[in-house]
C-alpha cells in the first residue's frame, strides 16, 4: 500500500452494483480511519498532511460517496441515504469496526452512521460541523453562493472565503492548503458534478431543519474540532454537539474558520492520534 496519499493507487469496489472509488494509506491492520468529505469535494479535496500524519499509525481510507466524482450512482438528496451508502460502502471493502473522520457534510453524515448502526464504529471525529437542525445550516445555499461572487469577483478560490478567516494568518493558511492540494498531478479524481452539488446543497438545508435529539443515545467517544469563526457551520454548532454528545472532548482552533483542521494540521493530527490511541 501507497506510504502517501499523493501517491495512492486510485480503486474502486462494487457496492451493490455501483462503483465506488477509493484510496488507502497506511499499514493494514487494527481499526482503519474512514473519512467522510465536505460539500463539493473529492478525493483530491483531502488534505495530504492530514491523511498522511493519521496514515502513520492508521490504515486510512478516503472515498467518494455515491454519485459524487468518480463513483458511480445519483447522488442521495438526504443525509440518510448518504449515511447507509457509507456504510454499505464499508461493509464491501469488509470491515466490520471502524472509527470516522466526518469533515462539514461528512460529519452530518458520520453522526447518523453511528445512530444507525451503532456496532460498525468504534470512534469518531467530527470537523467543521454541527448537529441536525444546527443554527446556521440551513443557509449553507447563500454562504456558497455569496462566497463564488467573492472569489470571482477577487480571482480568489471560493475556499479562501468559505474555509479560512479573513485575516492575514488566515489567508496564508488558505495559499498553503491550496498549495497542498495540488501536490497530486496523476491519476486525478473527477470533479463533481452540478447535479451532486445540487443534491448535497438539498441534503444539507434538510439536515439543517432536522432534530438533534437522537444525539443523546450516541455512546462513542467523540472529538469535535473546528475553528473559532467558521461561517458554513457556525462554530456555535461545534458546542452543541459538544453538549448533547454525551462522551465528547471539544477542540476549539483560534483565528481559524471551516478548515481549521487544515489550518493546524500538524495540531489536528496530534489531537486525533491522542483520541484514536486513548
Amino acid at each position: 500500500m501507497s506510504t502517501t496519499f499523493e501517491n495512492a493507487t486510485t480503486q474502486s469496489v462494487d457496492v451493490n452494483g455501483t462503483k465506488f472509488v477509493f484510496r488507502e494509506v497506511g499499514r493494514k491492520g487494527g481499526t482503519p480511519v474512514v473519512l467522510l468529505h465536505h460539500l463539493t469535494a473529492v478525493l483530491e479535496d483531502w488534505d495530504p498532511r492530514i491523511v498522511d500524519g493519521l496514515a502513520g499509525k492508521h490504515h486510512v481510507i478516503a472515498f467518494d460517496n455515491r454519485g459524487v466524482g468518480g463513483s458511480g450512482g445519483s447522488t442521495p438528496k438526504t443525509v440518510e441515504e448518504m449515511a447507509r451508502d457509507a456504510a454499505t460502502f464499508i461493509a464491501a471493502l469488509g470491515f466490520s469496526k471502524v472509527d470516522l473522520l466526518g469533515f462539514s457534510l461528512g460529519g452530518f453524515v458520520a453522526q447518523l452512521i453511528a445512530q444507525q448502526q451503532p456496532g460498525l464504529v468504534r470512534k469518531i471525529v467530527l470537523a467543521g460541523t454541527g448537529p441536525a437542525g444546527g443554527e446556521g445550516i440551513a443557509n449553507v445555499g447563500a454562504v456558497l453562493q455569496d462566497a463564488f461572487g467573492k472569489a470571482g469577483a477577487t480571482n480568489k478560490h471560493p475556499k479562501q472565503f468559505l474555509f479560512f478567516t479573513q485575516t492575514k494568518n488566515g489567508q496564508a493558511a488558505a495559499e498553503d492548503f491550496l498549495r497542498r492540494l495540488k501536490e497530486r498531478t496523476k491519476d486525478l479524481d473527477t470533479p463533481v458534478s452540478n447535479e451532486t452539488i445540487q443534491a448535497q446543497i438539498a441534503a444539507i438545508g434538510a439536515w439543517g431543519q432536522g432534530d438533534a435529539t437522537a444525539l443523546g443515545t450516541v455512546q462513542h467517544p467523540v472529538l469535535v474540532v473546528n475553528g473559532d469563526d467558521d461561517v458554513m457551520v457556525p462554530s456555535f454548532n461545534s458546542f452543541e454537539l459538544a453538549r448533547r454528545l454525551p462522551n465528547a472532548q471539544l477542540s476549539i482552533f483560534p483565528d481559524a474558520g471551516h478548515g481549521g483542521i487544515f489550518q493546524y494540521h500538524a495540531a489536528f493530527v496530534q489531537q486525533t492520534l491522542a483520541f484514536l490511541e486513548q
